[in-house]
């Protein structure tokens, strides 16, 4: 438990910091504060793999290893991921409490701004139903991805499809707040929004595919 502890903290932090943030967009909050929090929410999606391996390794895998990894290096790669599997079974509660912290994040604002009829209902509906059977899925094969084949893990399972995926969510999060709070073009989110909601559904039909 002590290995995970870091990670896990910074796993409800976050959770917690997307109920501020819904409470200020609520409320009409500063628009720059909103944004700013924002950002550094869904940085922290990073920051708990990170905290994890790093104390997993005791220190062995330095930042700049972990970035190497991320970005294709196949030395840093493969001592990132046997640390990985080192937290799977060390500390197996970790993953899963990071796949729910995902999933407050999301349903935070897709239900808030559901709620605020910025969104309409069928949205939050498609999401809500992907993601219980793709999480159903997932969890009855370990935590992870187990997507075989090699366009999928490139175009949704890679490091740089789970960032495009976090600035996606990113951008079309804060393209609301800002329509909500400031009166920004609500187009601008619908796009964010669209593209997001397509890559889910596309990448869940792969999840689910590939898995059965």
């Amino acid at each position: 438990m002590n290995q995970m502890r870091s990670a896990d903290a910074t796993t409800i932090f976050r959770s917690g910091l997307a109920l501020l943030i819904a409470y200020m967009i609520l409320a009409r909050f500063s628009v720059a504060a909103v944004v700013i929090l924002m950002a550094i929410m869904f940085a922290l999606d990073g920051a708990d793999g990170y905290m994890a391996v790093r104390e997993e390794s005791r220190g062995k895998v330095s930042l700049t290893t972990y970035l190497m990894a991320a970005v294709g290096n196949k030395d840093a790669k493969k001592q990132v991921a046997f640390f990985k599997g080192k937290i799977s079974k060390s500390s197996p509660h970790g993953p899963r409490m990071d796949i729910a912290g995902d999933r407050i994040v999301e349903y935070v604002f897709w239900i808030l701004f559901t709620y605020l009829r910025v969104l309409p209902l069928f949205v939050v509906i498609v999401v809500v139903i992907r993601h219980s059977f793709v999480d159903a899925i997932m969890g009855s094969k370990g935590t992870s991805s187990k997507m075989k084949s090699r366009f999928s893990k490139v175009l949704f399972a890679s490091n740089a499809s789970r960032a495009w995926s976090a600035i996606n969510k990113f951008l079309a999060f804060a393209f609301l707040a800002l329509y909500y709070i400031s009166g920004f073009p609500l187009w601008i989110g619908d796009v964010f929004t669209g593209v997001l909601v397509a890559y889910i559904l596309i990448r869940g039909a792969a999840e689910i595919s590939e898995n059965l």
